[in-house]
């Protein structure tokens, strides 16, 4: 069983001040409180340099693409998801896939 990944790309914030407070303040800790729920096994933030194509990327690891469509269904990704968009204001793209050899 390998593990699968939910990765949110976010475009460039038209304030990316605000952004990073509500990020820091909001985001971050409602992924936290619903982590357990959701079945995230790992996490990984990245600030990319100035630039980039994307200004941040959130990696959210499951133990198999079945905990990831488990997770996806609960109300606490809900939570999560329906919070992006209040902050995300230069847009955001979603990946999901499965670690292969």
């Amino acid at each position: 069983m390998s593990a699968a990944h939910l990765v949110v790309l976010y475009h460039t914030p038209k304030d990316p001040a605000a952004f990073e407070k509500y990020y820091a303040a909001n985001h971050l800790p409602l992924v936290t409180k619903h982590a357990k729920e959701i079945g995230i096994t790992h996490v990984v933030l990245v600030k990319f340099a100035p630039n980039s194509a994307y200004y941040r990327k959130g990696e959210l690891t499951f133990a198999s693409t079945d905990a990831l469509n488990k997770g996806m269904s609960t109300p606490g990704f809900k939570a999560v998801a329906d919070d992006i968009p209040v902050f995300a204001t230069g847009g955001f793209t979603v990946l999901t896939g499965e670690e292969t050899p």
